[in-house]
């Protein structure tokens, strides 16, 4: 009995490090399309919607604080590569901003969108929807 349980965990500890390890290594969701005459590939990113979260109640200090570490934490994932566009809304409305996230799956999306202190601090709430864009394009 004592080694069907250590086998049965064993088979949990290595299933659950292959996963972690072919999430690291996933690519983005792609496929082939022609338009207009023109071949392009589609790949899935993610958009993630900056949503007002349900805790505004910060010092006009504490909010700064948050917002000077929000830039830098988004302008880090856009150096790495993991943001490929990113910014605000006119505040006119509960989603505060955007950004478009090049990872493999949604729940890498909504791992790193989470980890943003204005998250964190629950100034800021999070919605991840998958995007299909023609890969290398950009706002013109």
């Amino acid at each position: 009995m004592k080694n069907l349980f250590c086998f049965i965990a064993l088979a949990f500890v290595s299933t659950a490090a292959f996963a972690q390890q072919a999430d690291s290594t996933a690519q983005p969701e792609t496929f082939e399309y022609e338009w207009a005459g023109e071949k392009m590939t589609m790949q899935k990113y993610f958009i993630v919607f900056l949503k007002s979260g349900p805790n505004r109640s910060q010092t006009q200090e504490e909010a700064m604080k948050l917002q000077q570490e929000h830039l830098a934490y988004l302008g880090g994932l856009y150096e790495e590569g993991i943001i490929n566009l990113n910014g605000p809304t006119d505040g006119e409305s509960d989603i505060r901003g955007f950004s478009v996230y090049n990872v493999a799956t949604i729940e890498q999306a909504r791992k790193y969108a989470e980890n943003d202190p204005m998250v964190k601090a629950g100034r800021l709430a999070v919605e991840v929807l998958p995007w299909w864009l023609a890969k290398g394009s950009g706002v013109k």
